[in-house]
């Protein structure tokens, strides 16, 4: 998200001055009103963001042309481009295949079944995002325990560590990153670099953590993994031909990502583009009726309440950030640690992901960008900031496994483990995940610090 020129007084606060109320605390209350109840999950979040964005400029803190300057558009079309691209190459059945590939490679052992689920679930929130990540190896992870006779418990929870973290690593992986490179203007090559060498050094540490907690707890009888080995897991492809097409596209948009940033192309761009890729090679043989459908079949998968928040959320911290606020916050933070950017950048660790464990991580990463991007003055821009925004990515990923609403991922397993009538409790999971997030926390401070002063 740019920072908006600042329009006159009389054009962009009129109603407040009509009402003699600070638009400070009219964006403030906006902006509080909109986290407190997305906590309480009573009222859809794309629902939530849009009225807070409404008022925003229906009580004139921001008016049309600056809400929809506030938009990352960016952000949105790597969103629908990605989703866009998992929902057709599902079709195949290649996720279901890997999965089942991998738990017959250990030879349906529990133990190495949920490891080898957390590989599979760190790589592909890494290439795809953890949501989607999630949304394809639950069901899977749930026929597998279900034959194996065990609970699911670990094997999600061990999901959702493995998913924010291997989201981590990469410029798609998590939203979070995916906010915070539009906004920072930071490349795919970029976060590979930074941010993957901690992110599988901490998923190393995370696996032998919960080796060491379930390691006596999950067992199966011989004929429960008999059954797991007579899956066939070749009759998982439905599309072999789709296949390929599917692998094709993904390896063409993660070069996009790798090499468009020197040549000007976002990676929405490249995104929207390998979606389009994708549907014509699938579909351009069909007839035009089938054609339609199936298109829209395919679009109805995207997760348009997500996308919606995201322009709702854009336009809510547009407008707190129009006020001043934020610019103020971080002046203070910067008075704080008395311009040191090594305390900063450990603060920014650690408050983001205390706090993202408590909020979901994206609508805190949105409203930080603009207080980090207010930092400039002090530490300079480009490059003398990037400790910073590593330690937002770090700390909002990682933080998102404190708790089960810390991240969407962490919900989204939740919604399939109640479908299932194995609900995950709110404390039963936080008990278990907040030290761990703990732990993972002081590994990135420790690397910020090595890698970066």
């Amino acid at each position: 998200m740019s920072t908006q020129p600042a329009l006159s007084h009389d054009a962009t606060f009129a109603l407040a001055d009509i009402l003699s109320i600070d638009p400070v605390w009219i964006a403030g209350t906006i902006l509080i009103l909109t986290y407190a109840v997305l906590v309480t999950e009573k009222i859809n979040r794309a629902i939530l963001a849009m009225l807070g964005a409404g008022l925003m400029i229906i009580l004139g803190i921001l008016n049309q042309e600056q809400a929809i300057n506030g938009i990352d558009f960016n952000t949105l079309a790597l969103l629908i481009g990605m989703m866009v691209i998992v929902s057709v190459t599902s079709q195949s059945g290649l996720f279901q295949y890997v999965a089942i590939k991998s738990a017959k490679s250990v030879k349906a052992n529990p133990m190495g079944i949920l490891i080898m689920l957390m590989l599979v679930t760190m790589v592909f929130s890494a290439l795809l995002d953890n949501v989607t990540t999630v949304l394809l190896i639950a069901p899977i992870t749930l026929l597998i325990t279900d034959a194996l006779g065990v609970r699911v418990f670990p094997y999600f929870f061990a999901e959702i560590l493995a998913s924010n973290i291997g989201g981590t690593a990469t410029l798609i992986g998590d939203p979070p990153n995916i906010i915070i490179g539009s906004a920072a203007n930071l490349s795919f090559n970029q976060f590979v670099v930074n941010l993957a060498p901690v992110a599988i050094f901490t998923m190393l540490i995370v696996i032998v953590i919960i080796f060491l907690i379930y390691r006596k707890d999950l067992t199966a009888s011989d004929e429960a993994r008999e059954k797991i080995m007579l899956f066939r897991e070749n009759e998982a492809i439905t599309d072999k031909g789709l296949v390929v097409k599917s692998l094709a596209t993904l390896a063409l948009v993660i070069f996009g990502f790798t090499v468009g940033h020197s040549y000007g192309i976002q990676p929405g761009t490249s995104a929207l583009a390998g979606g389009a890729l994708i549907l014509f090679l699938a579909y351009w043989k069909q007839d035009p009726e089938t054609q339609n459908e199936s298109v829209h079949h395919i679009f109805s998968e995207v997760e348009w309440v997500t996308i919606f928040f995201f322009a709702g959320l854009f336009i809510i911290v547009a407008g707190v950030e129009q006020t001043g606020i934020l610019h103020e916050i971080g002046q203070k933070m910067i008075n704080f640690t008395d311009g040191d950017m090594m305390q900063t950048a450990f603060i920014v660790l650690w408050v983001s992901g205390i706090l993202s464990a408590l909020l979901d991580n994206i609508p805190f990463v949105a409203t930080m960008i603009p207080l980090i991007e207010s930092t400039e003055s002090t530490f300079g821009s480009g490059e003398a900031i990037h400790p910073l925004w590593w330690s937002l990515a770090l700390g909002a990923c990682f933080g998102g496994n404190g708790s089960l609403i810390g991240a969407s991922a962490n919900l989204t397993v939740a919604a399939y483990a109640a479908k299932a009538k194995q609900p995950i409790g709110f404390i039963q999971f936080t008990i278990r995940a907040f030290p761990i997030m703990l732990l993972t926390l002081a590994i990135a401070n420790v690397y910020i610090w090595l890698r970066y002063f």
